[in-house]
């Protein structure tokens, strides 16, 4: 199975116009975004053998991104409503 990173504009083509406007409006979204960016990064590291991560850590990382892309959704459908 190939590795992907999971970038926000791919995981959400709907919500393209609203993601740029709360990156450029709202700090805390912006933050969120920027960390989801840094976990995936490290996921896909970690994945690929360029970053040593044991099972555990790696499932922790990829909780985190979950729980990162359900708060990141969360406003975005707040900022489209």
């Amino acid at each position: 199975m190939p590795l992907e990173h999971h970038p926000l504009h791919r995981e959400f083509p709907q919500y393209q116009n609203q993601l740029r406007a709360l990156m450029q409006a709202d700090a805390k979204f912006s933050r969120l975004v920027e960390e989801y960016q840094a976990i995936d990064q490290r996921i896909y590291d970690a994945e690929d053998g360029r970053q040593p991560l044991d099972d555990q850590a790696l499932q922790g990382l990829k909780l985190q991104r979950v729980n990162l892309k359900d708060q990141i959704v969360r406003m975005l459908q707040q900022s489209g409503a």
